[in-house]
């Protein structure tokens, strides 16, 4: 698994609204300026987190994003999975997004990367946007 500028400028502009929930819906200007994100890539990233409710939008003069859940509901694995797709390193050991690959041939080494796979899962799936504020 490797984390595109998609998928970490996600976890931080997440991470700042979680950090930031009291007080209600930030502009994107703000997040992105707090956070050195370019915000025409981070309106892009908001509007996925958008559509996969993790965030909701309010508009007018005190609108901006907020999270649509609470911060302890929402795993840093499922903001990776949205954004940048599998967790694993190779997808023939993919839970979710198989597909069949050279490397297949080799049983060892498959069992290997399943165990990256797995801590590597395990891992996000336990730690939370609440856990990094």
């Amino acid at each position: 698994m490797r984390l595109t500028s998609r998928s970490e400028y996600a976890l931080l502009a997440l991470t700042h609204l979680a950090r930031h929930a009291a007080r209600g819906a930030l502009s994107v200007a703000s997040i992105a300026e707090a956070q050195g994100i370019p915000p025409k890539f981070l309106e892009q990233i908001l509007l996925t987190l958008k559509r996969a409710r993790i965030v909701q939008s309010a508009k007018g003069q005190r609108g901006g994003y907020r999270l649509a859940r609470p911060a302890a509901k929402i795993t840093l694995a499922e903001v990776i999975r949205l954004v940048d797709g599998a967790l694993a390193p190779t997808e023939s050991v993919s839970r979710y997004f198989y597909e069949s690959t050279p490397i297949e041939k080799e049983r060892k080494v498959l069992r290997v990367l399943r165990r990256i796979r797995d801590y590597i899962s395990d891992t996000l799936e336990k730690t939370t946007l609440a856990d990094m504020v």
